[in-house]
């Protein structure tokens, strides 16, 4: 069997109300991580103290400490302490690399579910479970994420994939230029709704600190800043009308999309991934998703194969010790 070795990184930032969640489900894993490395990234909360505690407890738990700047810096800040974290490893030490939000409730087999996963599929490079949240006075709803794309929250990698891609972008919508790129360099990316694999999402998805029409356009944003066709971002739109917060949600995104259009701001500076992106948009809205991706997957397949035979003996070790790809 493979090495299981894997690696959490998990960005926070006075997460006191839920954090003791996230790390007693991480400590009940059927297979414990080889290192768990929390950046408590200028907390004023109580997180310092409960992360000490549970540093006492789990002897593969370490923290790194950044000082405040402030406030919370939603996209470029968690990646900035993300890497911070990963700059204290050798990458080279370790098979699986998960980016961890600390607002979760973990089902037991979680990682190791994930872990099958990947071990059964070798074109798998980065995947995930899908979220739950617990509305008042309510059961267990999903929430909204398609099967295309690991979550955010649970980016788990495969460490390989991870260094051929990049890593992380710094800046809004890190969580879709990621999958996007794997797939463009013929890895495969998902979501499993698998039983074992729904965890609980304590905070909802798609919100922001100062409230969910800011985060609308925060999101809009983030989609003409990696390249997203305006027509398939309408088409999205137009299908999210009746979504909370109905209607205004959606167009808060568009004008999110459209005013930073107008002030021309910056874009992920990678004209083949536009390109490749607004062509995956583009055959989804013609074929739907499923079939658009399962296009891509045969297509690409033999750039995978040839990438896994160069990269074997090519890949930089300087990408292992500090972390950076």
């Amino acid at each position: 069997m493979d090495s299981r070795r894997y690696l959490l990184i998990s960005p926070c930032r006075d997460e006191a109300m839920h954090m003791r969640r996230t790390l007693e489900t991480v400590a009940a894993q059927s297979i414990a991580p080889a290192l768990w490395v929390v950046v408590d990234d200028g907390s004023n909360d109580e997180t310092p103290e409960i992360l000490a505690e549970y540093a006492s407890r789990l002897s593969y738990l370490r923290v790194v400490r950044r000082s405040d700047r402030g406030k919370r810096a939603v996209g470029s800040g968690v990646i900035e302490a993300f890497y911070s974290g990963l700059e204290t490893v050798n990458l080279d030490d370790f098979d699986y690399l998960c980016k961890l939000d600390m607002d979760l409730e973990l089902p037991t087999k979680y990682f190791e579910t994930l872990i099958e996963k990947m071990e059964a599929e070798p074109r798998l490079g980065t995947c995930s479970g899908k979220p739950w949240f617990r509305p008042r006075g309510r059961g267990l709803t999903p929430e909204v994420c398609g099967d295309e794309m690991s979550v955010g929250m649970t980016k788990f990698y495969r460490v390989r994939c991870f260094r051929e891609i990049g890593g992380f972008v710094r800046q809004v919508m890190w969580d879709g230029i990621d999958c996007h790129r794997a797939r463009m360099l013929g890895w495969m990316a998902r979501a499993f709704n698998d039983e074992q694999l729904r965890f609980v999402h304590l905070r909802p998805m798609g919100s922001s600190e100062k409230g969910i029409h800011t985060g609308r356009v925060r999101s809009g944003f983030g989609q003409y800043f990696m390249g997203t066709d305006p027509l398939f971002l309408l088409a999205s739109a137009i299908f999210r009308l009746p979504r909370h917060p109905a209607v205004t949600g959606s167009l808060a995104t568009v004008w999110g999309y459209l005013s930073s259009a107008a002030r021309r701001l910056p874009r992920y500076d990678d004209r083949d991934f536009r390109r490749f992106l607004r062509s995956y948009q583009r055959w989804s809205l013609l074929l739907g998703k499923k079939r658009a991706i399962a296009r891509i997957t045969v297509e690409r397949e033999a750039m995978w194969q040839e990438r896994q035979v160069s990269t074997a003996v090519a890949l930089p070790s300087s990408a292992g010790r500090g972390g950076r790809p």
